[in-house]
């Protein structure tokens, strides 16, 4: 066997376990917001805002915390 460094890290892989909020998240609750029309809409558990089209202009939602921390 050749297991050297078995044992030796967290166990997560290469990437370390983080995703592209660096391990972050947001909160269950917020808002999902159009870029384009400013519109907001509830966000809920288990469905990304980037799966729903603003029901006023059809753009692509986003989370409004990740708009938020873009415009600082």
């Amino acid at each position: 066997m050749n297991d050297r460094n078995a044992g030796s890290g967290r166990g997560l892989g290469r990437g370390g376990g983080r995703d592209r909020n660096s391990g972050g998240g947001y909160s269950v609750g917020g808002n999902c917001i159009c870029a384009k029309c400013g519109r907001k809409v509830p966000h809920k558990q288990g469905i990304p805002c980037t799966d729903l089209k603003c029901p006023d202009c059809g753009n692509t939602m986003i989370r409004e915390e990740l708009l938020d921390n873009r415009a600082k």
